[in-house]
């Protein structure tokens, strides 16, 4: 059976690819097929898959957002083929569920979230930083990309939601019923600390977009004069660092091996924002 796996793009760390590496390990000579991959943002071991981007790749990487090429991600997608394979397997929050697979190809889409700026798109932008004016001039594209979400729904043979939080929005949206498999939570790697060696400061790992809302435990933590370790990259990184007093540390990408020593010796872990799952606050319920 030959098997291609499909996510959304491989720009930077968090639950979502998590799930991809899962898909990796089942399927370890299966291609991935994804909008555009950045080397440097992603674990060395990635180096070694088979990764295929889009012609977005030829973009600049390191500056590639959803912002930047919003429009051309549907034609990112649509743009491979898929034709020589029996099963796709797609991890996706956004576009990977669009790819268009043949009658004797199977399709199931590992579901993070169906698309959240065309479908909660009044709570979404305003977590952004963008001006009144070119939020008035985004309706037209962001009705183009409900218009082709709901169309490229239609494509997925089978549904697999992470939660039943986001079963009930593939229900809603989309009209397809999903079966809830929550993503993978390795808790073994994480142990309790001695109570001698638990520190101080609270914690956060995140992906650094604004609709994780770390900036709210940034600014919590500045104006307490308290500190605060936050892990993850992202886009929003510059701007969290403009609003941080000098109590506030930001570490980046951490690996797996340093990971559960900083959340195991945090006096807290933080959740500001509203997730789909949420591995990481599981992860940290371990420690």
């Amino acid at each position: 059976m030959r098997v291609a796996i499909v996510h959304d793009f491989l720009m930077q760390m968090g639950g979502a690819e998590k799930v991809v590496e899962v898909f990796h390990d089942l399927f370890p000579d299966a291609p991935i097929y994804t909008s555009a991959y950045d080397p440097d943002a992603m674990p060395s071991s990635y180096r070694s898959w088979d990764i295929r981007t889009s012609f977005l790749q030829k973009l600049p990487v390191k500056r590639l957002t959803h912002r930047a090429a919003l429009l051309l991600y549907p034609t990112a997608f649509e743009s491979f083929d898929l034709s020589s394979y029996d099963l796709v397997l797609s991890s996706s929050s956004a576009f990977s569920k669009g790819v268009i697979t043949q009658p004797h190809t199977t399709h199931i889409c590992y579901t993070h979230s169906p698309m959240r700026y065309a479908w909660a798109t009044s709570s979404y932008v305003e977590k952004e930083r963008i001006s009144s004016p070119l939020r008035s001039m985004l309706a037209p594209g962001l009705h183009y990309l409900r218009t082709w979400d709901a169309i490229a729904s239609m494509r997925v043979d089978r549904y697999v939601a992470n939660s039943s939080a986001v079963a009930r929005r593939i229900r809603k949206f989309y009209r397809r019923e999903a079966e809830v498999v929550h993503p993978p939570v390795d808790t073994d790697r994480f142990q309790m600390a001695p109570l001698d060696e638990v520190g101080d400061y609270g914690i956060v790992a995140s992906r650094l977009v604004p609709y994780k809302r770390v900036d709210l435990a940034v600014r919590a933590f500045t104006k307490l004069k308290r500190p605060l370790k936050v892990v993850g990259t992202g886009r929003q990184l510059e701007s969290l660092k403009a609003i941080a007093g000098p109590t506030i540390e930001f570490l980046g990408y951490v690996s797996d091996s340093e990971l559960p020593g900083l959340v195991a010796r945090a006096k807290m872990y933080l959740m500001p924002g509203e997730e789909d799952f949420g591995i990481a606050p599981v992860e940290a319920n371990a420690a």
